[in-house]
């Protein structure tokens, strides 16, 4: 038989959060290390459970779950959608601007597919969460990738977003909050991508699945409810705020000026109704989640278990010589900054690997993220906090070995 080759759709797709380095970390498991894996918002894994009224409802509605549901999402399901999008001050949203999937992450793909032809570019930051990038290039488009300033906590670079527009360009993609950097984006920057989406005919996509993963106070902003115009899909699920990844649930929400793209959504109608629904038990579960108690609050209240570990994780990763980061403000990641003269980094996916070989730690490299440089690492502080701080002196002690095999 011939050799099976892979399409060539895939030849610039790439998931390094699941990655060549996470096959090096199983294979060191499957040989009987441990590893403590600080690579994925994996919530669950670190003894974060699902709120119980969420289970309880998809326990109680599983006599009616067994049979495919509208290919949009069950009614109830996408009634409390509609209340929260309210509630977040989006307007003229109804029930058939809402589509529920298995996870935003198969939402992502089917949005990207249903919009782009070959040649077509989107506007992604850097760095991302690189699904959006993978889902863009997956479709036949282009991902060009706009920055974000650290040296201003991580807010998009306005200006080279327009920089980068061309005659090409379709969309824009906002991850707030951020992810890897844990930033969030005041009303001020929000205000000004609606600006440049609105001049040159752009449509929004809204990654806001940590819009409640919130420290000291602040508030997040929907970028959706700043206009009525922009044609804005608002991406939000289970997953983070309610520590419910493996349940797959997540919806999306079209606002905005949506007689522009009738011929666009009656393609996502066209895609939804391919996969049949998304699984129906855990649509189940949204209602429950939107409108119960939000325990996510408790979470990250001064005195709560993911505000703790992040302070504690900013205060042990800054300690280290030649290291900084941008306290994150939301999400339950950080992204940490290695000073190339104290760590001449030449490739950062070695980096890690070799790091967890060492060390028995699993982190994720800053290209992983489509970050241009090499001089940055994803860092996931979920783990208790004894757990994270038996990691971070694991990576203070190996960033020490390396200066000193490197003269730094």
């Amino acid at each position: 038989m011939k050799p099976v080759y892979k399409s060539r759709k895939l030849a610039h797709v790439s998931y390094d959060i699941r990655g060549p380095v996470m096959q090096q970390a199983q294979r060191m498991e499957d040989a009987g290390q441990k590893i403590i894996k600080l690579n994925i918002g994996n919530v669950g894994a670190f003894a974060f459970d699902a709120p119980a009224d969420i289970q309880r409802s998809m326990i109680e509605h599983l006599g009616e779950a067994a049979a495919y549901s509208d290919s949009k999402g069950v009614i109830v399901a996408r009634e409390a959608i509609a209340r929260y999008a309210a509630e977040k001050h989006i307007k003229g949203v109804g029930l058939n601007d809402i589509y529920i999937g298995n996870g935003v992450s198969e939402l992502i793909v089917m949005c990207m597919n249903g919009l782009l032809n070959s040649g077509d570019e989107v506007l992604v930051p850097a760095p991302d969460y690189p699904l959006w990038t993978a889902a863009v290039c997956l479709s036949g488009g282009t991902a060009r990738h706009y920055l974000c300033d650290e040296k201003s906590d991580w807010m998009p670079d306005v200006a080279d977003i327009r920089a980068k527009i061309t005659p090409n360009t379709r969309a824009i993609v906002i991850i707030n909050p951020n992810n890897p950097t844990g930033a969030l984006y005041p009303e001020s920057v929000l205000r000004e991508i609606v600006a440049i989406a609105r001049e040159f005919g752009l449509i929004i996509f809204a990654d806001e699945v940590y819009d409640k993963v919130l420290y000291d106070g602040v508030q997040h902003v929907s970028i959706a409810s700043l206009s009525d115009d922009v044609l804005t899909f608002t991406f939000n699920g289970l997953s983070k705020n309610y520590r419910a990844c493996g349940y797959r649930a997540g919806w999306v929400v079209i606002s905005g000026d949506k007689s522009s793209a009738t011929d666009y959504i009656e393609g996502l109608e066209m895609l939804a109704s391919m996969r049949l629904c998304s699984n129906v038990p855990a649509q189940y579960g949204i209602k429950a989640a939107l409108d119960g108690y939000q325990s996510i609050n408790d979470l990250v209240a001064p005195s709560g278990r993911l505000c703790r570990q992040r302070d504690l994780a900013h205060q042990m990763v800054t300690s280290i010589p030649g290291v900084t980061c941008v306290k994150p403000k939301a999400t339950m990641y950080m992204f940490p900054r290695l000073d190339p003269e104290m760590y001449p980094i030449k490739d950062d996916q070695d980096f890690v690997i070799e790091f967890l070989r060492e060390q028995q730690v699993l982190v994720v490299q800053g290209s992983g993220f489509n970050w241009p440089g090499t001089d940055h690492f994803r860092l996931v502080f979920l783990p208790q906090e004894e757990m994270l701080h038996d990691a971070i002196s694991r990576l203070a002690c190996f960033l020490e070995g390396y200066r000193k095999r490197h003269g730094t």
